[in-house]
């Protein structure tokens, strides 16, 4: 995960807190060092945060979750932070 392409498909489960120890040390040695992949990361962490407190206010519109389902598809499927 040396590189900024496999550091930003990792993103998410890094927010997620998912990933194994010598990743998650890979990445974060990788971020520190890299400013395009730490303007990712701030991105993907505010739009998760945005996500999860609109999700738990709003309910989210049939039409629109389908269509983030499609977007994102097994990486959000049956994980349920989107249904209300």
């Amino acid at each position: 995960m040396a590189d900024c392409s496999e550091t930003l498909k990792e993103l998410n489960r890094f927010l997620d807190d998912e990933l194994e120890q010598e990743s998650l040390a890979e990445l974060t040695a990788h971020l520190t060092g890299c400013v395009d992949c730490q303007q990712a990361f701030e991105f993907h962490a505010e739009l998760k945060q945005l996500v999860r407190r609109a999700s738990h206010e709003d309910s989210v519109p049939p039409a629109l979750l389908k269509r983030i389902e499609e977007c994102f598809g097994d990486d959000i499927a049956g994980d349920g932070d989107f249904a209300n």
